[in-house]
């Protein structure tokens, strides 16, 4: 907190609504010496002009300045003093006054110190009380300014004020709706009362009474407690007395505080105000740290959708999307998170997620045994149905027992603690996907009209990161639908051969241009080849689909390698295919123990021996299919039984930033693998080991073996 230096010249206070407050004169004193804060009081009994923040030694007559500069000092260093000093008084005279120097901790060193000024012209038993009543206010004082919290202002105030005014017990209550109060804190009483009271009404309490009238009520004896409620909870057994002061700031109650005393107590004129300062005090401490929490919590949540949408932007899954909607919120914002979205006009459950990793399958459990109901004027299907949100910002024991008629319903719900709930549509424009639950019990966050806001933001960016996923999800798989359908359905069966195929997208929308295919010739013959269209997209499925149809049919024609990668080039020209395509071919004839190659610019296949290291076929790469044509040569190589021969695409050795030849050399070296053993197996480990997991092309692999 920042107190605005000195007085106002007509008088008016300038500084901390705290020291206002004050029936006497104060000043908050700045670490270098000088005035940063003061009171109307102070300025009376002070000759000096404190809006210009004078040095503290320059209010005391000048024999005295060096003692004021020591007591100073000492509290400056976190020792706090009292005793008789003399200031100057508008007439120019000395004037003796107790002088009370405080530090006041900010964090873990002193921020500032608290001077009060106390004239010792009275009584000495009044003198006794005054001081001893400046000395806990003081205290008080200090340690409100240094809390940053409600639980640290409660947990002060409580403490201070049982023990100034001999309460055995002490609590404090905010008001969280407008006929409810919700106990943050209490010292004292009988065991289970902060359950019991989390949450109570207005009517029918005391406290409730001094927050309606905007007045303390005071109950002396147990015959007046009993006579106005009836029905109220005692701290303990005998006579007792109870005090609740309302806690206000700028005229409206925001809660209010509880004392109880044993006996019959009676309170004077000087305690009430005492207490009523005490009490004033502590609204204001609670005011500044409720503004810093929800300041806190307003840079919080925009840190926090901004870190939430680079998050929801960076994966395209739909499942890991849902999962992670729900996580992002947990616990930062709510204890437990669930989605829902609509399928058919159903609410359905796709993900949950709890601060307490075991309460999720609690949560599961709950939602598949308790199903929404559909025609129920609220919660989920409501949400969904109207696109508007519902916010219940306290759910008391009352309210769940009125709500739940299921006993074990009910009894799941109080272990999962449900105590505030809000439930959001996903919207995507006019589209309402689902709903979107958080729900806050185990840390003792409320949600409240200021978090309606931030919800329906993070549920909108949620909601358009779950519908682009679940798009990319179908479009995904309508693209490897689309590849997979002009692909052979399954390599044939034929007698003396063995072969395995392998296949695998990107993930990226657009499909892919490899291809592969083996024809059976007749008489244990084989023409096979292997393909990649430049480019992605509609267009370079459909250039995969012609050239495939192409080359099936050009092979009945004449199979030989050379005559079909020449009428390829020819349907290139005659058809003006803009598409660029690189293509391995080749007809092996097993009566000839041959293996005839011809190649259109794509990379070497391997062959493996069982008595040799795999080797890459030394193949002319002639120019690509689409590039102009030219002369087509093949190349004839031995292949004898258990001889194998792999064909690639480029995806599955080209890595990003390394040479394509160590891929290859990468290639052959886990080709060993293909040398014996079923094929199948063979294939997947080896693509397993060679291709690169953040690749960027699509992988398609044929391998033939003769056995």
């Amino acid at each position: 907190m920042h107190d605005s230096p000195g007085t106002a010249s007509d008088g008016r206070d300038r500084g901390s609504p705290i020291l206002s407050a004050l029936p006497f004169a104060a000043l908050t004193v700045a670490l270098d010496g000088r005035v940063e804060g003061s009171n109307t009081a102070a300025s009376e009994v002070l000759d000096v002009d404190l809006a210009e923040g004078p040095l503290l030694s320059s209010l005391f007559v000048e024999g005295e300045r060096g003692a004021a500069d020591e007591v100073l000092g000492q509290a400056l260093h976190g020792s706090g003093w009292q005793g008789v000093l003399a200031i100057v008084a508008p007439d120019g005279a000395a004037r003796p006054v107790t002088v009370s120097c405080e530090p006041v901790w900010e964090r873990d060193a002193v921020g500032r110190v608290l001077v009060v000024l106390e004239d010792v012209d009275r009584s000495r038993a009044r003198a006794r009380r005054l001081a001893d009543r400046m000395s806990r206010l003081a205290r008080v004082i200090t340690e409100l300014l240094s809390a940053e919290d409600v639980e640290g202002v409660t947990t002060v105030f409580t403490g201070h004020v049982a023990d100034a005014a001999g309460a055995t017990v002490a609590s404090l209550s905010l008001l969280v709706e407008e006929d409810r109060l919700r106990l943050v804190g209490i010292r004292g009483g009988r065991d289970g009362v902060a359950d019991r009271w989390r949450t109570f009404s207005l009517a029918g309490t005391p406290a409730g009474d001094a927050v309606i009238a905007g007045r303390a009520v005071v109950l002396s004896g147990r015959d007046e407690i009993t006579s106005r409620y009836p029905t109220l909870e005692r701290a303990a057994e005998g006579e007792r007395s109870i005090l609740c002061i309302p806690l206000m700031v700028s005229g409206q109650p925001i809660g209010a505080v509880s004392l109880s005393f044993p006996g019959v107590r009676r309170f004077g004129a000087a305690e009430l105000e005492f207490l009523q300062v005490m009490s004033d005090t502590c609204a204001q401490a609670l005011d500044r740290a409720r503004a810093l929490a929800a300041a806190r919590d307003q840079e919080a949540k925009l840190a926090f959708l901004a870190d939430a949408s680079l998050e929801l932007s960076s994966g395209l899954d739909y499942e890991s999307t849902l999962a992670k909607v729900a996580q992002l919120a947990v616990p930062g914002f709510a204890d437990w998170c669930s989605i829902a979205l609509g399928v058919d006009g159903e609410l359905r459950p796709l993900a949950v997620a709890h601060v307490d990793p075991d309460k999720v399958a609690l949560a599961r459990e709950f939602q598949r045994r308790f199903p929404a109901d559909p025609e129920a004027g609220q919660g989920g299907y409501d949400v969904f149905r109207t696109g508007v949100t519902q916010l219940v910002s306290e759910i008391s024991d009352e309210m769940l027992e009125a709500a739940v008629e299921d006993p074990e319903e009910l009894s799941i719900m109080r272990e999962l603690n449900v105590r505030s709930a809000m439930t959001v549509a996903l919207k995507v424009n006019d589209r309402v996907l689902g709903v979107i639950t958080w729900v806050a019990g185990d840390t003792g966050r409320r949600f409240t009209v200021a978090d309606v806001a931030f919800g329906e933001d993070l549920a909108r960016r949620a909601a358009v990161a779950i519908d682009n996923s679940r798009l990319h999800t179908e479009v995904r798989e309508m693209a490897v639908n689309l590849q997979r359908a002009v692909l052979p359905a399954e390599l044939p069966s034929l007698p003396g051969w063995e072969m395995a195929a392998h296949y695998s997208p990107t993930g990226d929308l657009d499909a892919g241009g490899d291809f592969y295919d083996v024809i059976d010739l007749g008489d244990g013959c084989l023409a096979l080849f292997v393909g990649d269209v430049m480019g992605r997209g509609v267009h370079a499925a459909a250039a995969m689909a012609q050239m495939r149809s192409a080359t099936r049919a050009l092979v009945a024609v004449d199979p030989e390698p050379a005559a079909v990668l020449t009428r390829l080039d020819r349907v290139f020209e005659r058809y003006d295919l803009e598409q660029l395509v690189t293509m391995f071919y080749a007809v092996v004839d097993p009566s000839a123990d041959t293996l005839v190659v011809a190649n259109a610019g794509h990379l070497s296949p391997v062959l493996i021996r069982p008595d040799a290291e795999p080797t890459s076929l030394s193949v002319p790469g002639e120019v690509l299919l689409g590039a102009g044509g030219g002369r087509r040569t093949a190349v004839t190589f031995p292949f004898r039984p258990q001889d194998t021969l792999l064909a690639f695409t480029d995806g599955l050795v080209e890595r990003r930033h390394e040479d394509i030849d160590v891929g290859e050399a990468r290639l052959r070296d886990a080709a060993r693998g293909l040398a014996g053993g079923p094929l199948e197996p063979a294939l997947t480990d080896l693509v397993k080991t060679v291709c690169d997991p953040d690749r960027d092309d699509d992988v398609a692999v044929l391998v033939v073996r003769r056995s």
